[in-house]
């Protein structure tokens, strides 16, 4: 396929990414045939997956509403993915328009159109580099953020991504330490448990089609918080937490995700 102008010649055409098929599910356009080839066999045989990640966007906003609303005006959001309505600068900025937001992701596509819209904005960033690389990322995120003021972490439906032998308890512990007292983690993590009768089969689908991918169960995820404070109601399915007026819940297993926020005491 040809080349569009706005792709770098790092970025592998033929090989479908997480953030680009994430892209498809949520009716974007920043991505390539691969990717939606992919995104058209996960879907196949798990035809809510458009419908969950679209919930999860909801959480996402949700989250970052409570934090600014907490006072957290520092936001380093762990692979953000390809910019789509209702980012965490948009929902940031409308409480505090001096909070302060980096995004990282290892995918160039994502960081390449998170830096166009940010071209003009001296308050957020976006940077390439691997969250399994904390050192690195955390060294570039301090040239926008100052960790000795709270600072909120978000993992929104990315340690799924991360095998056990990544350490992902270990990585949040890594991006925590340089936190004062008073920050903050906000994930959301898929799981088998819930409405999850075709969650193996699309699972495999995106194992063998784009990356890992490892389910965990509540107990596991609520362990990757550890010694952190849940906020209330703890770690629950994607529409039990915080939901806002007008929001119907329901039986919020077909979510199949589980999402929390904790505070660093």
């Amino acid at each position: 396929m040809q080349r569009p102008a706005w792709v770098g010649p790092e970025i592998d055409l033929q090989k479908p990414s997480a953030a680009r098929v994430y892209d498809v599910h949520l009716g974007g356009s920043h991505n390539f045939q691969v990717d939606r080839d992919a995104a058209a066999a996960i879907t196949k045989v798990m035809p809510g997956l458009p419908a969950i990640l679209r919930a999860n966007r909801h959480y996402l906003r949700r989250a970052v509403t409570y934090l600014a609303e907490q006072g957290i005006t520092q936001f380093l959001d762990l692979g953000s993915g390809i910019p789509t309505a209702g980012n965490v600068h948009e929902v940031a900025w409308r409480h505090d328009p001096s909070a302060r937001i980096v995004y990282v992701d290892c995918d160039g596509v994502a960081v390449a159109h998170s830096r166009a819209i940010l071209h003009d904005e001296p308050n957020a960033d976006a940077v390439l580099a691997d969250l399994r690389n904390p050192s690195d990322v955390l060294t570039a995120a301090e040239a926008l953020l100052d960790f000795s003021r709270p600072v909120a972490v978000l993992m929104f439906a990315v340690l799924h991504f991360l095998p056990g032998s990544d350490d992902p308890a270990g990585l949040i512990r890594r991006y925590l330490e340089p936190a004062v007292p008073g920050s903050y983690l906000a994930l959301s993590h898929a799981s088998f448990e819930g409405d999850a009768d075709q969650a193996e089969e699309a699972t495999q689908q995106f194992r063998r089609r784009v990356t890992d991918f490892t389910m965990r169960t509540r107990r596991e995820v609520t362990a990757l918080f550890g010694d952190l404070e849940l906020v209330e109601p703890g770690v629950v399915y994607l529409p039990e937490w915080h939901p806002e007026d007008g929001d119907e819940v329901g039986d919020a297993s077909w979510t199949s995700t589980f999402a929390g926020v904790a505070r660093k005491r």
